[in-house]
């Protein structure tokens, strides 16, 4: 049965709660939130968006959901990374509470021989990602995004899966790489960063969890503190029950919040900031 853990990076305190529901009643595994908080930077990019809420307030209709759904995208990628958002081109390490939790996380992985799938939504983050991880450890990263080849695609795919010293990562954006892959030589796949839809998640996460895999499979889901990333994985979880019918298939429920609910869920808590 899956399970799933929390855990905070800052008490380290491990706890379960209730089944994560995916349909893989025969393979073990579990998941892990890993929450970190954001870096300075971060927060200031984070309070400039926080002011987009007046234009939201006084917008309506397709205009209204445009300004929230960009507001939301602007504000994840803060979460991941500054250097995603200003696209300033800087030193990646030290800036980012997700990344050195990444570096850590792939450091045992690779150490223990294991195979790791990393999911964004985010080409610009999956090469960001490849780059620094390719550079810090020394060895090849995969990355598959929508504009890969066909052939090459599957050429990844198979050095990936059967190649005895090919590549342990993979990053991989989740709309090309959600479906329709098998990549079970992967016992953890992370997810960098959330798409707020439960069957999308779940379907990437799919990919290592195919027929024929023989080890239990460890799924981590990146989450900033105190930021709108836990704050809505709490709303998901509340709404778990009704989430085919409230959700759907996308991140447009999202755009059915008032301007006080959006308030809240933009406003930084006080464990998000790394003091």
């Amino acid at each position: 049965m899956t399970h799933k853990v929390k855990w905070d990076l800052q008490d380290k305190n491990l706890a379960t709660s209730k089944p994560l529901g995916l349909d893989i009643p025969t393979l073990p595994g579990a998941c892990v939130f890993q929450k970190g908080v954001l870096i300075s930077q971060s927060r200031r990019l984070f309070i400039r968006q926080f002011f987009m809420l007046e234009r939201i307030q006084v917008s309506k209709g397709i205009g209204r959901r445009g300004l929230i759904l960009a507001t939301l995208t602007k504000l994840k990628q803060v979460c991941n990374h500054p250097a995603q958002y200003t696209g300033d081109g800087g030193e990646l390490a030290g800036r980012s509470g997700k990344l050195s939790r990444l570096t850590e996380i792939l450091d045992e992985v690779i150490s223990t021989g294991d195979r790791v799938l990393i999911f964004s939504q985010f080409a610009v983050m999956g090469e960001l990602l490849r780059k620094y991880l390719q550079k810090f450890f020394g060895r090849e990263v995969l990355f598959l995004h929508g504009s890969v080849p066909a052939r090459q695609r599957d050429d990844m795919v198979i050095r990936f899966q059967e190649e005895r010293e090919g590549p342990e990562i993979f990053i991989l954006s989740l709309k090309a790489g959600g479906v329709g892959l098998n990549l079970t030589r992967a016992n953890h796949v992370i997810h960098f960063d959330r798409w707020w839809n439960p069957a999308v998640e779940n379907q990437a996460t799919d990919r290592a969890f195919r027929i024929g895999q023989q080890k239990n499979v460890l799924v981590h889901k990146f989450i900033c503190t105190g930021t709108l990333e836990e704050k809505i994985d709490e709303m998901m979880e509340k709404k778990k029950a009704l989430a085919e019918s409230i959700i759907g298939s996308g991140e447009s429920w999202l755009t059915e919040l008032d301007t006080g609910q959006l308030r809240e869920l933009f406003a930084l808590g006080p464990d998000a900031l790394d003091g």
